[in-house]
């Protein structure tokens, strides 16, 4: 039975937030003892190349655990191969009202809503050049709620032109749930603007920089057939780095006659695993390997991982599975893998 295992009750009685909250602080308290290091990070060197960077271990933790890049260090002891921090805005916000965090145990689901919430990106890179990590950061940009869509672009130009230097490639979140409007980005000519203006912007840095950051986007799991082969097509275009599968669903598979089926916000965890590795496996036909896979969506198990490895995907990212089956399962998952 994993130390975890003994925390988990204390955790889930607590409301989810103050759960979180102290979910970190105890990484914390372990990363300062070395306990931490101790249990989880050991065999955990898998390498694998992606996007040109050297990964650790092809696990790694999806955005939205630490918003701030305020525990970078402690995330790390768990033996990730690398970690995704933000999302981070331009500007600080407080994000949606509460209570805007619910789990659903007997379906190892959570519905969140949000809407990045978070310190602003200064802070964000001050927790980063404090941080001792040296393995692979990624940083998740968003726009912030009160940025209309016509000048995303603008907030998201900003984001990268902050985080470039500090990053090992930067995702572009055009898909949460939780800000409204945002996932329209996604959509026709508007995702088309945005994906030519962020690599002409990239060009720019790298020049600025003399060093390039993969720009990898990440997409909902709510998108048609049509709208993900658009989406490829765009990606292989402007020559993307990279793309995430998948942010939280809108939809509720599994969840009809739960008490919580009608509180807004996005999905994730075990009922999101078949939507967002259908979305993988549409990807990875129209990219036909031109354009790498980072799967995230459901993943609660080693077989999991393996089914959206083996549907695609080059890397996997890890969120409602930690909260559910805790760090052991980034070690089941290297396993096997």
């Amino acid at each position: 039975m994993s130390a975890y295992s003994f925390i988990r009750p204390l955790l889930f009685s607590l409301d989810p937030e103050t759960a979180h909250a102290l979910t970190l602080t105890l990484l914390q308290i372990g990363h300062k003892t070395q306990l931490s290091r101790l249990l989880y990070d050991r065999h955990t060197h898998k390498p694998v190349e992606v996007m040109g960077l050297t990964f650790k271990n092809p696990v790694g933790l999806a955005a939205g655990l630490d918003k701030n890049g305020d525990h970078i260090d402690a995330l790390a002891d768990l033996g990730f191969g690398f970690l995704e921090i933000g999302t981070v805005t331009p500007r600080p916000q407080p994000g949606n009202p509460k209570p805007r965090l619910f789990r659903i145990p007997e379906h190892e689901a959570i519905i969140n809503r949000m809407g990045f919430n978070n310190l602003g990106v200064g802070h964000l890179l001050d927790q980063a050049r404090k941080s001792r990590y040296q393995g692979i950061l990624g940083i998740n940009i968003g726009k912030n709620f009160a940025t209309p869509n016509t000048h995303a672009l603008d907030d998201y130009l900003t984001g990268l032109r902050k985080v470039y230097a500090a990053a090992s490639y930067v995702a572009i979140n055009i898909s949460s749930p939780n800000t409204q409007n945002l996932r329209q980005l996604q959509q026709g000519d508007e995702i088309k603007r945005l994906l030519e203006g962020l690599k002409e912007g990239q060009r720019q840095l790298q020049l600025e920089h003399g060093r390039y950051v993969p720009l990898a986007l990440k997409i909902a799991p709510d998108l048609s057939t049509e709208e993900i082969g658009h989406i490829a097509r765009l990606l292989l275009e402007f020559e993307m780095d990279g793309v995430i599968a998948t942010n939280t669903t809108m939809q509720r598979p599994l969840l009809d006659g739960h008490p919580l089926v009608q509180e807004k916000g996005g999905l994730s965890g075990a009922p999101l695993r078949d939507l967002s590795t259908s979305v993988i496996r549409l990807l990875a036909s129209e990219l036909n390997g031109k354009c790498p896979i980072i799967a995230v969506g459901g993943i609660l198990s080693a077989a999991d991982a393996q089914e959206k490895l083996h549907a695609g995907a080059s890397l996997v990212q890890l969120y409602t599975g930690l909260i559910y089956r805790g760090p052991e399962l980034l070690r089941q998952i290297l396993a096997v893998t």
